[in-house]
């Protein structure tokens, strides 16, 4: 579960913003953390014949991560420090495969001392520690309400372990909702108690790649207003949460219904 007093990580990434001057290349491998599958990388299937000894084609370098070489929380919490909440800011940020989107909401919310009224994420995917940030958040009151639109992929692959998981802690004091649809965005807008209006839009999922990324944060009510609109549209038709359940245990009805056999 994410701690906000978290110790300090040995390690440092490259992230970029503002004047940051850390190379964002450092460390940071091709293609991402997943188990490789024996495949051959070799140009040999789709290069003709004439070009077998001599080509201006090179093979891809692969670049295998361990657990321990990740910074997942300082880092996070080193940008979010950079970064000042003033009316009609704006910050384009280059982020290292180690970053961890969804630690850093909870760095951006903490060290600002932000109070998110409403926030909305949408978002491929997700890991369990981005769901033990969002439930630490919401219990600490740095989140109010809270929406969650994921992918249909992410649903099919995570519907009998991390989906009953994002349920059971997430889904407190009707204070959560989660959509499902088929999508690829990654957004976060939230309105703020100052009545700050931020979007953060980029190409980052809540969990790391392992790739390079990018977002943008800025404050701007015209398109917060936007962002809201759109994405009240998707949650008002794909809500998996329709009604409250009274007089019994919501969870065990939940679980009783669609996760046991």
């Amino acid at each position: 579960m994410a701690e906000f007093d978290e110790k300090e990580r040995q390690q440092e990434s490259g992230i970029t913003s503002g004047d940051c001057e850390e190379d964002v290349f450092t460390g940071i491998g091709d293609v991402g953390t997943f188990d490789f599958p024996d495949i051959d990388l070799g140009l040999i299937d789709f290069l003709p014949s004439d070009e077998m000894e001599e080509t201006r084609y090179t093979l891809p370098k692969v670049v295998r991560y361990d657990e321990e070489s990740f910074v997942l929380y300082d880092n996070a919490r080193k940008l979010a420090k950079e970064l000042r909440v003033t009316e009609g800011m704006r910050a384009d940020a280059f982020i290292a495969g180690s970053f961890i989107f969804g630690d850093f909401i909870e760095a951006f919310l903490t060290t600002h001392s932000v109070r998110a009224e409403e926030l909305t994420i949408s978002t491929l995917s997700l890991s369990q520690e981005n769901v033990d940030s969002l439930e630490a958040l919401m219990t600490h009151g740095y989140i109010g309400k809270l929406n969650l639109i994921v992918s249909v992929y992410f649903w099919s692959h995570e519907r009998n372990s991390l989906i009953p998981y994002i349920y059971k802690h997430l889904d407190r004091d009707d204070r959560f909702q989660l959509a499902v649809c088929g999508m690829h965005t990654k957004t976060v807008h939230f309105r703020t108690a100052g009545g700050k209006h931020i979007v953060i839009h980029g190409s980052a999922n809540l969990r790391s790649s392992g790739s390079i990324e990018q977002f943008t944060i800025e404050e701007n009510r015209k398109l917060f207003d936007f962002y809201d609109e759109q994405m009240k549209k998707l949650i008002d038709k794909y809500a998996t949460i329709r009604k409250p359940v009274r007089n019994m245990n919501a969870w065990e009805a939940f679980t009783r219904k669609y996760f046991k056999d």
